[in-house]
């Protein structure tokens, strides 16, 4: 009796502390991360206007630091938690401090490659070299295919991104050498259209710039261009062949979708004027300092 009454003093008492220790714990994560998805969609909502590709860059760096300051408070309530039910239980935690400094030096030479993924992350975030939602091609150690499609999540650890086949791809933070940003302020659409070397290259320009305008008159194609896009000119000579360059300044993200068009809008004028695009096309979508060729057939 008495050996039961003890344990039912103790649930009366320390127990019943240390149950609402737990549940307070898990109470004040769920508030921490419905708070943390409440902001983000907020975010979102006001940056996107309802695309859900194309954002400012603060409001990248906004969510992906929402996400980061959220995963940090979750974890910070957890450990807390977990020193005041030991204490509770009676545990010493004064002396788990030797235990757990050289537990701490084990798992630091076990984890290095842990370390290295969160320092990377704080300097993917702080740096904003990339964002919730932003098309990217990242290059990991070792080589092999990059991982390219729209960043879905961004941690202190790894970066989850979407493959236009719809594949989620993770990536540990530490692992990436190279960063290819299509999506950072503005992309550009190059269509480099390959005509016969003995038609009238002024009457070609002429051509595309007709083109150009039409696709900046266009109300479907309007939103997405900055501004007309222009004829470059010769870019290449060949024996039998020239390449004349149209350029295009568009949103971010929306450098294929604009190529696509523009291809198109190509060889439907040239047929109209009775001539042809002898040879595929190449796209190339530039985000200032980087590009990423395509060939259309």
């Amino acid at each position: 009796m008495d050996a039961l009454r003890d344990v039912l003093d103790w649930l009366s008492g320390r127990g019943l502390e240390v149950v609402l220790i737990i549940l307070g714990s898990v109470l004040i994560a769920r508030f921490i991360s419905w708070a943390g998805n409440r902001i983000t969609d907020r975010i979102d909502r006001n940056a996107t206007g309802g695309d859900a590709l194309v954002r400012s860059e603060a409001a990248k760096h906004r969510h992906s630091l929402t996400q980061v300051l959220q995963w940090a408070a979750i974890v910070l309530v957890y450990s807390i938690s977990v020193f005041f039910v030991l204490d509770r239980l009676g545990v010493p935690i004064t002396g788990l401090v030797a235990p757990a400094t050289v537990l701490g030096v084990g798992l630091g030479f076990g984890a290095q490659r842990i370390v290295g993924d969160v320092l990377a992350g704080f300097f993917i975030i702080t740096e904003r070299q990339y964002g919730f939602g932003d098309v990217v091609s990242i290059q990991v150690v070792g080589g092999g295919d990059p991982a390219e499609g729209t960043v879905e999540d961004v941690t202190l650890r790894v970066t989850r991104v979407r493959s236009a086949n719809g594949e989620v791809v993770t990536v540990p933070n530490g692992q990436i050498v190279k960063v290819v940003n299509l999506s950072r302020d503005w992309a550009r659409a190059v269509v480099d259209v390959p005509v016969p070397s003995s038609v009238d290259v002024n009457r070609v320009n002429e051509i595309l710039r007709e083109v150009g305008r039409d696709a900046f008159r266009d109300p479907a194609m309007r939103p997405l261009l900055l501004d007309p896009p222009t004829v470059m000119g010769v870019e290449t000579l060949g024996l039998d062949e020239v390449n004349v360059r149209v350029v295009a300044r568009t949103l971010p993200g929306k450098q294929f979708e604009v190529g696509r068009d523009l291809r198109a809008r190509v060889v439907l004028a040239f047929r109209n004027q009775g001539m042809k695009v002898s040879q595929p096309t190449t796209l190339e979508a530039h985000d200032g300092a980087t590009a990423v060729q395509e060939q259309v057939r």
